[in-house]
């Protein structure tokens, strides 16, 4: 049994193919998720909106995952993972970002849809075959959006840096990542040829939330308000 496999029971989870197992997972990775957005408690109210369920719901399966020690429930406060919750929660973010990672680079699937893919496939790839993905891909350590791989002790690199939104015209750096919730958002950025790692230089912004103008290569191009919030980039230095 692995390291992560006996964690996971130790924890009184085991990863299985039932719908009770993706129901856990998906409770895990979005909790994690939102945990590390607001830097603390997760309420029911945005955990609710992000798995798309009634709060209720959301209550009732919380006080599970608390019998079950995988997160931590306090009425009107919220919830946060225990560290078996996040165990459980990192290799389902594993199996997710290692799929799209697969799809878009073995298989040449556009970026703009792996995610949806990877949603499904994530809670049904065996230890092995996770291995094997790695292993054919180069252990890579990030996906096609830019969003780190836990790699196999489940440890998550940390990858700096600040919303496009945030940019005054003539600053200036490396687009590290991007939200991969809105795949025609996705679409657009591909069809210009801005992905991960690409130089961009901010020309000029409207006010209220208005589009910006950036500079990447020899090109300029128009990024909304709402594209730009999504878009994270790694400013230069100095």
């Amino acid at each position: 049994m692995s390291a992560k496999t006996q964690a996971s029971s130790h924890s009184g989870f085991r990863r299985g193919h039932g719908a009770s197992s993706e129901a856990v997972e998906d409770y895990a990775k979005a909790i994690f998720t939102l945990q590390r957005r607001e830097r603390g408690p997760v309420g029911t109210s945005a955990l609710a909106e992000r798995l798309g369920i009634s709060p209720g719901s959301v209550t009732a399966m919380l006080k599970r995952l608390g019998d079950m020690g995988l997160a931590s429930y306090e009425r009107y406060r919220g919830v946060t993972l225990t560290p078996a919750g996040e165990r459980v929660a990192l290799e389902v973010i594993r199996h997710h970002r290692l799929l799209e990672a697969y799809l878009a680079e073995a298989l040449g699937m556009p970026w703009d849809r792996v995610h949806d893919e990877a949603e499904v496939l994530e809670h049904y790839i065996s230890e092995e075959l996770e291995d094997l993905i790695s292993s054919a891909l180069g252990d890579p350590r990030f996906d096609p959006h830019g969003d780190p791989i836990p790699d196999r002790e489940l440890e998550l690199a940390a990858r700096e840096g600040s919303p496009l939104a945030e940019l005054e015209p003539g600053d200036a750096g490396t687009f590290a990542r991007v939200s991969d919730s809105r795949p025609e958002m996705l679409r657009y950025l591909a069809e210009r040829g801005i992905l991960p790692g690409a130089r961009l230089v901010v020309r000029e912004r409207q006010p209220f939330g208005g589009p910006l103008t950036v500079q990447v290569g020899a090109e300029t191009h128009a990024i909304g308000g709402e594209l730009a919030l999504r878009m994270v980039i790694a400013r230069d230095a100095g």
